[in-house]
């Protein structure tokens, strides 16, 4: 008779799904799987804190366009996990999260890493959170798990797994497998295509908001195509920046269109997968105008007129959508006036690049502009790369440039907005794609959530071009601070103490100083061109605001403002 332990049901079941690596950090409850993964040749990338475990799961997840894994200890190592469960919840994001628990022989017996419930701490984070029983029911329950995540739409889940129910064995040829795959989802009904192709034949100014659903090259594809047989410009938040690159109708990022004059303003909006909410000026109407007819598809009917009225909403697969939008177009010509619509539009976006390059000329500060600084940084990146930002201020900053780099993926804050977290995205994004740059761009306060995890780039040979914006203070809120209250009240934010190159160069990696602007781009392609993890850390002024900040702050977005730094 064959036996195996649940440890090796567990990794039996990854395997089957297609997984091969996944993201934690060794702890009792847990170590039978990593042991069992090391005679399956099952890839565990080990971090230096649980909370990147999570994060790298799901860079490699937002990469891939795939299901992404994390598997952590018990206790702390699942505390630790939550604020990536809730990020990746709040992006939909499919993460599936394996937490190992204390044995059920000796539940509620005041033992270590035990004593609260897992399950119940993740389930509203969760679209799935349950607690194995018995180690025969592991194949069962993780191809249900994996289904659920990989599932529109997408999202995080959790099995919580006793060490009793990983440690014991059973007859391998009792054990059924399961199906773990989705091998598809619907598009949008023929009549609703045929209203938007209808609709997009008359609209005069009319624009596509693309989200994260576009990942894989034969999505791109359909999508470029698309845009260029209806002449329909194309926006993106940070999640669909990396698909719409490449087409003849790349724009940037929607904030763009908040700087548009009344009679450049869309007429017909057309959002395929991205959301109602915080890059769309949440339905006021100052970003998407009111006026305008919307065309909403989403996989997800929950978002579909969630802040503003859609004239139709759609829940489906927009890739799929767009498959059929070009099925459907036939010989349609490419209505007249869109060549200068576009050209309209990305006047827009030379105007702000343009407004902000003449400001950097009034600075008086002896350290870097950051608008100069993420300037350079995004004509240095590499084709094909992926762009990972942490850091408030400095995602503010680099979202005036970004739209520029021939990325492939861009990967910001999201919607929890959570500090830190990032590090963690980019050592999951380069393990996804080893043969493309993998490049951090973080502000100081940001990095320092991560500094141990240079050791783990180093120790799992993943090249990741860190690139710090040091302006040695929490940006933001000292900002903030200076707003509300004055620049007398400034308190717990300087951050003016170490070296984050020296931290690197002390963990194994490389460490670069830049002090002056020339300095910059060499220092990046130097970095790219050893193939090591570097930290390029940036000296930058705390004194400029950049433009989106200055209207959360209640002002408009150009006219040189600056503070006492």
């Amino acid at each position: 008779m064959a036996t195996a332990t649940g440890s090796a049901l567990v990794v039996r079941a990854l395997q089957r799904a297609g997984v091969d690596v996944a993201f934690g950090l060794p702890g009792a409850h847990i170590d039978g799987i990593l042991q069992d993964a090391l005679d399956a040749k099952l890839r565990v990338v080990d971090v230096r804190h649980e909370m990147n475990a999570g994060h790298a799961a799901e860079g490699y997840a937002r990469v891939t366009g795939d299901l992404g894994v994390a598997v952590v200890t018990a206790g702390g190592g699942f505390t630790n996990v939550l604020t990536s469960i809730a990020n990746a919840h709040l992006d939909r994001t499919p993460v599936l999260y394996i937490a190992g628990s204390g044995p059920l022989e000796t539940d509620q017996v005041n033992d270590q890493q035990a004593g609260f419930d897992q399950v119940a701490m993740a389930a509203p984070v969760t679209k799935f959170a349950h607690r194995v029983t018995r180690t025969d029911l592991i194949p069962r329950l993780v191809a249900q798990a994996i289904r659920i995540a990989r599932s529109e739409p997408r999202g995080p889940v959790l099995l919580d797994i006793p060490w009793d129910v990983l440690r014991q064995s059973v007859d391998v040829d009792e054990v059924d497998d399961y199906r773990n795959q989705v091998d598809g989802t619907g598009v949008s009904p023929a009549g609703a295509v045929d209203r938007i192709l209808d609709a997009l034949g008359t609209a005069r100014r009319p624009v596509a908001l693309v989200g994260k659903s576009f990942g894989t090259a034969e999505a791109r594809a359909q999508l470029h195509e698309f845009a260029a047989r209806t002449g329909v410009p194309l926006f993106s938040d940070w999640e669909g920046l990396g698909a719409i690159v490449g087409s003849g109708q790349h724009v940037g990022l929607v904030q763009t269109l908040a700087t548009a004059v009344e009679d450049e303003r869309p007429d017909l909006v057309l959002m395929l997968g991205l959301r109602f909410g915080m890059t769309t000026q949440f339905g006021t109407g100052r970003l998407l105008p009111k006026s305008a007819r919307i065309f909403q598809i989403d996989p997800d009917g929950r978002e579909l007129g969630r802040l503003q009225d859609v004239e139709l909403g759609v829940q489906a697969d927009p890739v799929g959508t767009v498959a059929l939008l070009n099925e459907r177009l036939g010989d349609t010509a490419v209505p007249a006036g869109r060549d200068d619509w576009l050209a309209a539009l990305r006047d827009i976006s030379a105007t702000r690049r343009s407004a902000l390059a003449a400001e950097t000329e009034q600075h008086q500060d002896a350290a870097i502009h950051p608008y100069l600084a993420v300037r350079t940084i995004a004509e240095s990146v590499p084709d094909q790369a992926t762009v990972v930002v942490d850091g408030a201020l400095t995602e503010l900053w680099l979202s005036e440039t970004i739209a520029l780099a021939p990325l492939a993926h861009y990967l910001g804050h999201g919607y929890l907005s959570s500090m830190g977290s990032n590090f963690g995205v980019a050592l999951g994004a380069q393990y996804a794609r080893p043969d493309k740059a993998t490049i951090l761009v973080t502000g100081d306060g940001a990095v320092g959530y991560s500094l141990a995890e240079f050791d783990s780039l180093v120790r799992a040979g993943l090249p990741v071009v860190v690139i710090v914006l040091n302006n040695r203070a929490w940006g933001a809120t000292l900002h903030t601070q200076q707003f509300l209250f004055g620049d007398d009240r400034v308190t717990n934010n300087r951050l003016e103490n170490g070296s984050y190159s020296g931290v690197a160069r002390s963990l194994g990696a490389d460490g670069v100083d830049v002090t002056e602007l020339d300095q910059l781009r060499p220092a990046i392609e130097a970095a790219l061109a050893a193939r090591r993890p570097t930290c390029i850390d940036v000296r930058v002024s705390l004194a400029p605001i950049p433009p989106e900040e200055r209207v959360l702050n209640g002002g408009a977005p150009f006219g040189g403002i600056e503070v006492d730094a």
